[in-house]
């Protein structure tokens, strides 16, 4: 496919714009291509500058369920858009969002808005830490949390005590207080709470990884770090910002059953809009200033537009279960369908996946956790990656991130791309 303009604009970007791009998980660097410039999307499909359409995967990394652009949340943010930008002030419509989140999610009784996941999860943590009095906490090798601070720390495979710092620019003061355990691992958590009595104030974790690819929780994974964090009087937090209003409409912890202290969310309550939150029980909650003694402020929390989009997605969603229902029965067929091919030709991979969510791993190790997500072969992925896009199929530039449906996928969107798939390992 022509790329010319996207190279043109990326020669531009990279003298003004550091590595050309404003996010990493933009960057083509991973498998040796220049990045596209998309200019439009409408449904299951994205437009870049040279003209070229993709079926995409990425859907804004998550947050588009029902297809991009489309014309009920558009109309939502156009008449929001009409009484004005942004106050700075208290607005009606973010107490109904408030209200909408605390009716229909059971762990969470209030709720503050933010502006993305990674302030969310900076904030959640915070609040954990003041209403424990306590000060480490425990995350896991592969979970990704945001780019604060105390998130970035080495993702290493083993258990870690102490924090490393996994950017420059991280002091080992900020990253001390943040421990490492392995995903899928209780006894990992579990030697951790020991070693540290009466310190960790919270275990974070996503889930279902959707940050090291897709990958699932062992059966009592999650039900277990309840237990753990019930005995050793700690916080559980789960990190939504991918799962949350994806995996069902209560999210993972609907799907499975779990009540965490703390949840996070992340642009998904925006329609793609960029906005977060963090909510919990009452009591926790009741931490946050000018309620409490943990201070967390911003000046565009709750904007108006971003929560016109949000809400107007959010009350789609719970009134029509049927998209749910139409997500996995999608992600059955697209992924099953990779999963025999995988099988019927015997070929090094693993398919991961659950209802919308997918992950192609190019290993032919089950994939459980961090380390053996890290055994995935990405020069493969690469050259699988450029067959995709040439062959019209928008997918992450990178290995280890998640494909995402949408409700807007049709059977001939899904038709195309197991053709792709096949020709690829053809």
């Amino acid at each position: 496919m022509a790329a010319g303009k996207s190279e043109e604009l990326f020669n531009r970007a990279i003298d003004c714009i550091p590595g050309g791009v404003n996010s990493p998980v933009r960057a083509f660097g991973a498998i040796g291509d220049t990045p596209r410039f998309m200019q439009e999307a409408k449904g299951s499909r994205i437009y870049d500058v040279d003209g070229n359409s993709y079926i995409d995967y990425i859907d804004s990394w998550g947050p588009c369920i029902l297809g991009h652009n489309d014309e009920r949340i558009r109309d939502a943010v156009v008449e929001a858009a009409g009484r004005g930008l942004s106050f700075g002030c208290a607005t009606e419509i973010e107490v109904e969002m408030a209200e909408f989140i605390c009716e229909h999610i059971p762990s969470i009784e209030m709720v503050r808005m933010v502006n993305s996941g990674t302030e969310a999860v900076m904030s959640a943590l915070r609040v954990a830490r003041g209403f424990t009095g306590r000060e480490k906490v425990i995350k896991f090798a592969g979970c990704y949390h945001g780019h604060s601070d105390a998130m970035l720390v080495s993702a290493g495979s083993g258990v870690m005590t102490s924090g490393v710092p996994d950017s420059a620019g991280v002091t080992p003061g900020c990253a001390k207080d943040t421990m490492t355990a392995i995903y899928n691992d209780l006894g990992s958590v579990e030697r951790l709470l020991e070693e540290n009595p009466d310190q960790v104030a919270a275990v974070i974790v996503e889930p279902v990884g959707a940050n090291m690819g897709v990958v699932l929780p062992d059966e009592g994974f999650l039900q277990g770090l309840r237990s753990l964090c019930d005995k050793h009087k700690a916080l559980l937090v789960f990190d939504e910002v991918i799962t949350g209003f994806r995996l069902g409409f209560t999210g993972a912890q609907g799907l499975y059953g779990v009540t965490p202290d703390l949840t996070t969310y992340g642009k998904i309550i925006g329609a793609g809009m960029p906005v977060g939150a963090y909510g919990g029980r009452k009591e926790v909650m009741e931490m946050v200033a000018p309620a409490g003694p943990v201070y967390q402020a911003g000046t565009l929390s709750g904007n108006p537009i971003a929560m016109a989009a949000g809400l107007t997605q959010l009350k789609i969603l719970q009134s029509s279960p049927e998209i749910y229902q139409k997500l996995s029965d999608m992600g059955d067929r697209l992924y099953g369908k990779m999963e025999e091919l995988i099988e019927e030709k015997q070929l090094p991979c693993h398919m991961n996946h659950i209802q919308s969510l997918g992950c192609l791993f190019f290993t032919g190790e089950p994939v459980t956790d961090y380390a053996s997500a890290k055994t995935a072969d990405t020069a493969k992925y690469a050259s699988y990656f450029k067959h995709m896009l040439n062959a019209g199929i928008h997918l992450a530039p990178a290995q280890f991130e998640a494909m995402f449906l949408s409700a807007a996928h049709t059977q001939e969107d899904l038709d195309a791309t197991i053709k792709a798939v096949q020709e690829y390992f053809a």
